[in-house]
């Protein structure tokens, strides 16, 4: 079973148990992935439902610190809870070792010499570690790797 076959699917047993907040996350994940598909005309492979996903869950970190910053724990609560439904779905996180590893293997066949070379190495591990890993944190571990 796919991917969106699982959320689907999900949905449908939350629908059964009358839990209204997990719905309306993966409604809200669903009407994301549709529109997607609708928009470019195509049909959504695993690693392109993950790269939504992960788009969401930063959507979420975004709104999170915001509603913290304005004292609105309501929100907080709503955001943190969407935040675990999607997660659920993500791939298991990338260990450091394993970043790591993955950065060294980079910058070797990419022949990285300095930070100018930042694109290249970057472009070698986005598609092993998206969804994986948070990009930010593994890019400024690549600049410092680059740079020293």
């Amino acid at each position: 079973m796919n991917l969106r076959d699982r959320i689907t699917e999900d949905m449908k047993s939350a629908m059964r148990a009358k839990e209204s907040a997990r719905l309306g996350a993966l409604r809200l994940l669903l009407a994301a992935l549709k529109q997607r598909e609708v928009d470019e005309r195509i049909v959504l492979d695993d690693a392109q439902v993950v790269a939504i996903i992960d788009k969401m869950l930063k959507q979420r970190r975004d709104s999170i610190s915001q509603f913290e910053a304005a004292g609105r724990e309501d929100l907080v609560a709503a955001e943190r809870f969407e935040a675990e439904v999607l997660q659920s779905y993500m791939p298991a996180a990338a260990g450091e070792e394993e970043i790591d590893a993955v950065i060294a293997q980079a910058m070797q066949a990419s022949g990285a010499a300095g930070v100018k070379d930042m694109g290249k190495v970057m472009a070698e591990v986005r598609p092993k570690l998206a969804g994986r890993a948070d990009m930010a944190q593994v890019s400024a571990r690549i600049k410092a790797k680059l740079a020293g």
